[in-house]
């Protein structure tokens, strides 16, 4: 098996990359679906975060309103600490259960939006980042997720630099560019990762 960590700035097409992955037989654990799932009405998670944030972070269905915990998280890191420390070790576990599920020849690919940020890079076989400039991110976050630039910018800000990303990457793949391009990086991405995984297993 080759655990793999992907990550990018938000913005930078990970979506799009890890989506080309899953078509070529990677198996996905969406670090973001399963930190939603962990939380969902019912769970401890989400029992531990209104424990830890109060009633008002509940929606009037009882699932937990995103929005409003984030305007709360992203202002002030220690709350933000608080919410990881919460959210991260459930996360952690979950997405161990469905590594451990996954054939010995599997590529699996994480796709962990804060891996520069938390320092998870040595949990990995390999971390690819998906690369883009700042221009090109901001476009696609104002006009394709319709956020407003001074949203999209400090969103970009709350994250790891560039050079932070890159300095962790063992591959980089360019997001500078039109989509058949990309298609061409990750099919010769994933040639070197189904190369790496026989090697592992054996």
């Amino acid at each position: 098996m080759l655990k793999v960590g992907l990550t990018g700035g938000i913005g930078a097409g990970k979506s799009e990359v890890s989506k080309l992955l899953v078509e070529h037989g990677a198996l996905l654990i969406d670090a973001d679906r399963i930190a939603r799932e962990v939380v969902e009405p019912g769970t401890p998670g989400l029992a531990a975060v209104v424990e830890a944030f109060g009633d008002g972070v509940l929606a009037a269905d009882g699932s937990l309103d995103r929005p409003r915990l984030g305007s709360i998280v992203f202002a002030d890191p220690d709350k933000l600490a608080v919410l990881n420390a919460i959210v991260h070790p459930l996360v952690g576990t979950r997405s161990a259960e469905l590594e451990a599920a996954a054939g010995p020849d599997s590529v699996v690919v994480h796709d962990v939006p804060l891996l520069a940020e938390n320092a998870l890079a040595p949990l990995y076989d390999l971390v690819i980042v998906v690369d883009a400039s700042a221009g090109t991110q901001l476009d696609r976050l104002t006009r394709l997720r319709g956020m407003s630039e001074e949203d999209a910018r400090a969103r970009m800000a709350a994250q790891a630099t560039r050079e932070k990303r890159l300095a962790v990457a063992d591959v980089v793949i360019d997001n500078d560019v039109p989509l058949d391009r990309l298609r061409e990086r990750v099919d010769a991405v994933w040639d070197d990762l189904v190369r790496r995984s026989r090697t592992a297993s054996r």
